[in-house]
């Protein structure tokens, strides 16, 4: 096997992979990988075995295959570390969130009809911030919006605030303004208090669903709508409420480094016969009903945390003002069930990257590289985390013997000590994209039919399977070359997908219009 040194090009490395008579070979073999920034090298034993009888009917070493290793997509969700496997994320993403839409793949077609909003829920302030208002656009497109803005934050008689610092701010910010984002003063503002928001905004959204599905029940029984009788696995008879409520959520981290979520919330019916069935809510609970009773939730929900040394009476977690509340699909057409689908999915692949920072999770060896009390925005909140969350007098009643478990990322019995484990998250500890086990499909649906397909093509019979015995040996391609060529090939690929999804669109376009 071929390794260049690292003295050899890049150039001299595509040229000598792409010379030799294994090439073509090569390139098929790298396909599963092609496009991935770091795929993952395994190495071992790959046996093809009879799903009836067990027996083993082939078997192949990796030592036989090019570069005697397998090479596998690393899977990264996040576009900021590997744009490919995200690509792939963004795509499964979008088909479990449209789904729950439109159905398709397991769904019934029937849910497009259920009433469906779309919400967005903010969080509260914790300081003013510089931030960008536009009064009102004229731009076609938004996310390239160059329309002027208003002053961030003119205020004629602010003065400057107790640190000394303006507290008023009369600049026009441009979209990609550094400053977009960061507090007028860093030392009023509350980090801690926005470090534990984004911790328990989980729990928060919990409570916000279970007063929506609350609020809906009660609807109900005013309107004379009976409860629906659900025999339970014991035989007995459960009598539910006649509507609930499915979510799909995503979250995203704004420049400010607040979560905020971005959730559709379907309206759906209660079949007695079969609990698990997508059928339609009763006609007499409309979309205007659920839009209600998302708004009321929102402005009466609240949650405050346990008690911390820092603060014996806990913190209140709360929405902030800014609840948006649109149905999809109204008459006016500008939110559509794609539209909303491919919005969420975009930042399904997000992380922290709108705020500047990206780590690893830290440890007591890297927190000191990020976290700083007197540094930027960021510094400050990583610090925050790691001080919340740090081992508290109550913890030390425990004893000895628990101080090594304490010295963990996560030290229990302290209610924060899981802000340690996400402070590179930013105390955001939750998934970027969950939803409702009724809303729609989920992802290992989607990847399993992926695999099936795949076996499909390259002619593996059905009563076959694949068992692999493999060890992990490294990640990222051997050479910067190899590199080059599997990406490339990989662009191509995708490319020519594009192409043909366009014509095929193209030809059903003709085919309605004739």
């Amino acid at each position: 096997m071929y390794r260049p040194g690292p003295a050899v090009g890049r150039d001299a490395q595509v040229l000598h992979r792409a010379a030799s008579p294994e090439f073509s070979g090569w390139l098929e073999h790298t396909r599963p990988a092609g496009g991935c920034s770091r795929p993952i090298r395994l190495t071992g034993t790959i046996a093809a075995v009879d799903r009836n009888t067990g027996r083993i009917t082939g078997q192949l070493h990796t030592d036989e295959l090019p570069d005697r290793t397998l090479y596998k997509a690393c899977g990264n969700r996040r576009e900021s570390q590997c744009p490919d496997c995200a690509w792939v994320y963004r795509g499964d993403a979008y088909q479990v969130v449209c789904r729950g839409l439109t159905g398709g793949k397991g769904v019934p077609e029937s849910v497009g009809r259920h009433p469906v909003v779309f919400a967005t829920f903010t969080a509260p302030s914790f300081g003013p911030v510089h931030h960008r208002h536009v009064t009102r656009h004229t731009c076609r497109n938004r996310q390239r919006c160059d329309c002027r803005p208003a002053p961030c934050r003119a205020r004629s008689n602010a003065g400057t605030c107790p640190h000394g610092q303006p507290a008023a701010c009369f600049a026009r910010h441009d979209a990609d303004d550094p400053r977009l984002g960061q507090p007028l003063c860093l030392d009023c503002y509350d980090h801690a208090h926005q470090v534990v928001w984004n911790y328990f905004s989980g729990e928060l959204w919990r409570r916000t669903k279970q007063a929506t599905e609350r609020r809906l029940a009660t609807l109900g029984r005013q309107r004379g709508i009976p409860k629906v009788g659900v025999v339970t696995a014991s035989g007995k008879v459960r009598w539910v409420p006649p509507v609930r409520v499915s979510h799909g959520k995503v979250a995203e981290m704004q420049r400010r480094a607040a979560v905020h979520f971005h959730v559709l919330l379907r309206l759906d019916g209660v079949d007695p016969d079969d609990p698990d069935a997508l059928v339609p809510p009763p006609a007499d609970i409309t979309v205007d009903d659920l839009e209600a009773a998302v708004h009321a939730a929102a402005r009466q929900i609240t949650v405050t945390t346990p008690a911390h040394p820092d603060r014996p009476q806990g913190w209140l977690i709360a929405w902030g003002e800014q609840v948006d509340v649109r149905q999809i699909n109204s008459t006016d057409d500008e939110l559509t069930d794609d539209k909303v689908a491919a919005y969420l999915a975009k930042y399904a692949t997000k992380a922290t990257e709108a705020t500047g920072h990206s780590s690893n999770r830290l440890t007591p060896a890297t927190i000191d590289d990020y976290a700083d009390p007197e540094g930027d925005h960021t510094a400050r909140l990583i610090d925050a985390c790691w001080h919340l969350g740090r081992r508290t007098h109550t913890d030390m009643a425990s004893g000895a013997a628990t101080a090594d478990r304490q010295d963990s990322l996560d030290a229990k019995p302290n209610n924060y000590g899981g802000l340690r484990r996400w402070a590179h998250m930013l105390g955001f500890g939750g998934h970027f994209l969950t939803k409702a086990r009724r809303y729609s499909v989920t992802f290992r649906l989607l990847r399993d039919t992926r695999a099936t397909y795949r076996r499909e093509e390259d002619d593996q019979p059905a009563d076959t399977i694949t068992v692999g015995t493999l060890t992990y040996i490294g990640s990222g391609w051997l050479t910067e070359g190899d590199a080059l060529l599997a990406n490339t090939a990989a662009r191509r690929r995708r490319e020519i997908r594009r192409i043909g999804r366009e014509e095929l669109a193209h030809e059903a376009w003709l085919g309605v219009a004739a």
